[in-house]
């Protein structure tokens, strides 16, 4: 009972911190709770030295007053970095906490010290989301500060980027205008315009070591496709530009709809009665897409394009090679 009560009134505080006024009635329904629930709570907090005064009105309500404030928080810069971080990734889970973390990070936000306060402030980032996703890899705060810092500041960035190939030569340091952080795939990702190569480029964070001092400001760009949220997207479809399948066929399943509609991932499935269904999907290359489309065990009539046929034909001679052993290294 005493956690229930506990926790009933840290949702009260809360959302009285949230806007001035709040009549009863409608604290009662937020809350899940009566009309006499509220006034006892409220009298609680009074008695823990919260002001809160009772407005006037036809069902009258509750307004917290202005001097009341909770104590500055003692976070160091890290711990208010992972607190934003978590507050802000957790807007798009779909978990049903996008609410509670909306309000949350605005109370800690109004009771973090100036300087802590401005640099959560500029720690703003995207969330691309995919089926399966873990939690973003692990990335130091002084690293995403850094990086955070460069795109509120519109600053030039120059960084070294460590190879994914293990022995290779270490590259020249990298020059870009940084644009957005986002995470995806479980990673943290850099959206930037290279300046080497005059385009568009796609950074791991974790793979980045920033060099100061960074350079001077730029004038944004317009990414790709109107939004780091879809420039990431159709980078991690093969796509350059467009958040789109570069491959994209058409075929006649020989399984009903309802098996395979469960797991058509972003395509379309279009009933063709009780034995059939036409299917249309893409992937990153021909090859990729034909070899998907065997998942389903099922007899396949391709509607086209030729490429995807041509597809299937590459396809049965590699997987004759491998079943005949004619594929093994000698």
């Amino acid at each position: 009972m005493a956690t229930t009560t506990t926790s009933r009134l840290l949702n009260l505080l809360s959302l009285l911190q949230t806007r001035r006024d709040w009549p009863g009635t409608v604290l009662a329904e937020r809350l899940g709770i009566s009309h006499r629930t509220v006034r006892r709570d409220i009298d609680r907090l009074r008695e823990m030295g919260y002001r809160i005064q009772t407005t006037m009105g036809p069902d009258g309500g509750y307004r917290l007053d202005a001097g009341t404030e909770l104590p500055p928080l003692l976070f160091d810069d890290e711990q208010a970095v992972a607190l934003a971080v978590a507050l802000q990734a957790a807007t798009p889970t779909g978990a049903g906490i996008e609410e509670a973390a909306v309000r949350a990070l605005t109370t800690i936000r109004q009771v973090l010290p100036a300087r802590l306060r401005h640099q959560v402030d500029r720690l703003t980032f995207e969330t691309v989301p995919r089926p399966g996703d873990g939690p973003a890899a692990s990335l130091s705060p002084r690293l995403l500060l850094a990086l955070s810092r460069a795109v509120h500041a519109r600053d030039v960035l120059r960084f070294d980027y460590a190879s994914h190939r293990p022995g290779r030569e270490p590259e020249p340091p990298r020059r870009v205008e940084p644009h957005h952080l986002v995470t995806s795939h479980g990673r943290w990702y850099l959206v930037a315009w290279d300046l080497d190569h005059d385009d568009w480029r796609l950074f791991r964070a974790d793979r980045m070591t920033p060099r100061t001092p960074t350079g001077p400001r730029f004038t944004p760009r317009e990414v790709p496709g109107g939004s780091a949220r879809d420039f990431v997207s159709a980078r991690f479809k093969g796509s350059e530009r467009t958040d789109a399948w570069p491959c994209v066929g058409t075929v006649v399943l020989q399984r009903p709809a309802a098996a395979v509609a469960p797991f058509a991932g972003d395509g379309t499935v279009e009933d063709l009665g009780p034995y059939q269904c036409r299917y249309t999907v893409g992937s990153w290359s021909w090859i990729a897409l034909a070899a998907s489309l065997n998942r389903f065990d099922a007899d396949i009539t391709v509607v086209g394009p030729l490429e995807l046929t041509e597809a299937f034909a590459r396809l049965a001679a590699r997987n004759t090679a491998t079943a005949t052993g004619s594929s093994r290294p000698s």
